[in-house]
């Protein structure tokens, strides 16, 4: 048994987390397979049919028929897990495929594929000051927690600059020497504010000061373009950036990260980051349905299509009732509530009164004061869901005596 002196601590520190209103209740769900976005809550004695609004399998690929096949043909080919990591026995053929789907869905040399976009993110920036010697990472404030871990495991010099802030970038890396190795770090779509970078100028500003650029494209692979190719194919700019990095886990409906680049950048990688060379590799199942899901989505835009569609249509509703949320320019709506207690009673109340299930999302996921409900509408949110929506939350706020537009 643990030492109670430990226990204390332990205890403390959980404690200390709830007293600020931000302790993370997981709600135990399963979806219904063929009926996304409806799912199963269960609790502690009973069950309830629930329809989930803050999914990131964007487009509900995890329940696409051909993925599913896709996934159970190469279990019963080839087993479940791959038996160990790339380099003993865990490179399968399915590895191999998804992996060439990958870096032409990117239009580069290779991709690389890891267990998780957090991995990928980790590992691949971690690694880069053991390739590039005196090398500086200049990060975007509001970069995902992966990103700042990889940077910091890279225990390099590093340089932070205000969110989508060309100036305040551009200052600093006047500030460092033209021919000091340097890595720009940013995401595309950033998921908890629903913006999107300025890609084009930050290449510009890249090649003007000598610098490798690095962007997260998870919120946006799958979602964007003709193909899925992200934020950088509807823009032009695969070329541009250096090093791309997504999921197979939203857009595409599975689970696993990957990077995308120059043949020699892949190769250093994977030769040299540890977070890839020391973990078994994603089932061979799971490669497959990723493989599958990557190929329809490129030939099938009509998804992303509706899935844009559908976004609006729930921002609409928004505008219209008055609500207070971020209005961008991506398929991310997120209410804002700006108190933890608040938010998680709201969330509460919206799936045991309604059936609706909408996850609080409280620091440090976001700074405090800006807690806030994130919806993902999908493409098979239909208006009668919205509809439903929108009539819970005009209770739920009645019922806390919420203002609309001030809610903390």
């Amino acid at each position: 048994m643990t030492h109670k002196k430990f226990r204390k601590e332990f205890d403390t520190a959980v404690n200390s987390v709830r007293e600020e209103g931000r302790y993370r209740i997981f709600r135990d769900i399963r979806r219904k397979s063929g009926s996304f976005p409806h799912a199963t809550w269960f609790r502690e004695d009973s069950e309830k049919d629930i329809v989930v609004w803050c999914s990131n399998d964007y487009l509900g690929m995890g329940q696409n028929e051909c993925v599913i096949e896709a996934v159970k043909s190469a279990v019963e080919s080839a087993g479940t897990g791959s038996g160990g990591t790339r380099n003993i026995s865990g490179t399968t053929r399915y590895h191999v495929q998804l992996e060439t789907e990958l870096a032409d869905l990117h239009n580069k040399d290779r991709a690389l594929v890891l267990t998780s976009g957090y991995v990928a993110n980790e590992a691949t920036l971690g690694v880069m000051s053991k390739i590039l010697p005196g090398l500086v990472i200049l990060s975007d404030e509001k970069n995902h927690a992966s990103m700042i871990s990889g940077i910091q495991r890279a225990r390099c010099d590093k340089i932070i600059f205000n969110h989508n802030d060309l100036y305040d970038l551009e200052s600093k890396l006047k500030t460092l020497p033209l021919d000091t190795p340097k890595i720009i770090a940013f995401e595309s779509v950033y998921s908890m504010d629903a913006d999107i970078a300025p890609v084009e100028k930050i290449c510009d500003l890249a090649d003007k000061y000598n610098a490798l650029t690095y962007i997260d494209e998870v919120h946006a692979v799958g979602m964007y373009w003709h193909t899925g190719g992200g934020i950088c194919e509807e823009l032009g700019l695969s070329d541009r950036i250096d090093i791309i990095q997504g999921t197979l886990a939203k857009a595409y409906g599975m689970v696993g990260g990957y990077i995308a680049a120059d043949e020699v950048i892949i190769d250093a990688v994977r030769s040299m980051a540890s977070g890839f060379i020391f973990t078994t590799s994603i089932p061979p199942s799971t490669a497959a349905g990723a493989l599958r899901s990557v190929k329809i989505l490129k030939v099938k835009p009509e998804k992303r299509f509706k899935h844009q569609e559908r976004a609006e249509a729930l921002k609409h509703r928004f505008r219209l009732a008055n609500y207070d949320f971020i209005d961008g320019e991506t398929h991310i709506v997120p209410l804002m509530v700006g108190d933890p207690v608040k938010c998680q009673a709201i969330s509460d109340s919206l799936i045991e009164n309604f059936g609706i299930y909408a996850q609080p999302i409280n620091y440090p996921t976001v700074p405090r004061g800006t807690e806030r409900l994130r919806f993902t509408p999908s493409p098979f949110h239909d208006d009668s869901m919205m509809d439903e929506l929108m009539v819970a939350l005009d209770s739920v706020w009645k019922e806390f005596g919420l203002d609309k537009k001030k809610v903390a």
